[in-house]
């Protein structure tokens, strides 16, 4: 299967003048086609749950042209918490529904090797927390990973501090490149998605082992489908995204139903507005919209997308 690193994207584009942007943008069309193309005899049509993304706003701050994950707030209506990747400050930026800039959360003790995406669910107490995943290993030569959480601040201003829990991970049989957290508001677990194997592998790591500070992933199963970047459970539970750079995967989780085993099944496929560097998805609190942010790619500055569920 081709399969193309983020680096290399990079890299590529640092020899490129503004001539050859056109030809660069013919041939991603060309890439985009031929990858969907060869997933299409398994997997579904575009199912319509939820309508085709409309552009709300677009994000020019050169500060946030990495925004690798975004996750609601459950304390505040339309805050969106955001992060950056590979070196980026470590700090979680506030912004609304529409992309505009509220404030940032400095964290104190920690460093962002690689942030590659960020969620929110219930910690201690079932008060909601802030996650942030140092996941991403482009070349998978790091021995251990961390997830950092924080209760979510009760007041919002221009600019907080804070001193997260860290808790340290090691993957069963070896490191891996991930960029996907998500958060079970039921049981209170960590799922984390591998992105690089041909089909994807599911892990899982319960929230108490933030009391030891360090703990072995359990490898749960794979997924048919490769490349995953970012993911996100409803606040109810009810409902489960999975994105790769081309497709959104999408479940509806049964009652009494587990988070892998609603993985299991054969997801649907949802509407998708084709983004440069699309690696941030999640759902508003209401679950009745979804909503995406790219890189800055080609140009093009992150926009914020708004998917609403059909009526």
């Amino acid at each position: 299967m081709l399969l193309f690193r983020k680096q290399h994207f990079a890299n590529l584009f640092v020899f490129l003048d503004m001539k050859h942007i056109q030809l660069l943008s013919v041939f991603t069309l060309f890439f985009s086609f031929f990858v969907n193309s060869s997933f299409a005899q398994k997997e579904q049509k575009v199912d319509s749950v939820y309508l085709a993304g409309s552009s709300l706003g677009v994000i020019k701050n050169p500060v946030l042209e990495e925004i690798s994950g975004l996750a609601f707030s459950h304390k505040h209506p339309n805050l969106i918490y955001v992060h950056t990747d590979s070196g980026g400050d470590p700090a979680v930026y506030l912004l609304d529904s529409m992309g505009k800039e509220l404030g940032v959360i400095q964290l104190e003790g920690v460093k962002n090797r690689d942030w590659e995406d960020i969620a929110v669910g219930p910690g201690p107490g079932g008060k909601p927390y802030v996650f942030v995943a140092e996941i991403g290993d482009n070349a998978a030569i790091h021995g251990e990973i961390c997830i950092i959480r924080f209760p979510e601040p009760n007041t919002l201003t221009a600019k907080t501090t804070v001193k997260p829990e860290v808790l340290r991970l090691t993957y069963p049989g070896g490191a891996r490149d991930a960029e996907t957290l998500m958060v079970d508001p039921i049981s209170s677990d960590l799922f984390i998605v591998s992105k690089r194997d041909d089909k994807n592998s599911l892990y899982r790591v319960p929230q108490s082992a933030f009391s030891k500070g360090k703990s072995t992933l359990e490898k749960l199963h794979n997924l048919d489908f490769t490349s995953s970047v970012a993911g996100d459970i409803a606040r109810d539970g009810s409902k489960i995204l999975i994105k790769n750079y081309f497709t959104i995967y999408y479940w509806e989780r049964k009652t009494g139903e587990s988070i892998p085993q609603a993985l299991q099944r054969v997801p649907k496929r949802l509407p998708y507005v084709p983004e440069p560097q699309g690696e941030a998805i999640g759902f508003n609190p209401s679950g009745n919209s979804f909503f995406t942010i790219s890189e800055k790619r080609f140009n093009v500055n992150p926009t914020v997308y708004r998917y609403p569920k059909k009526r």
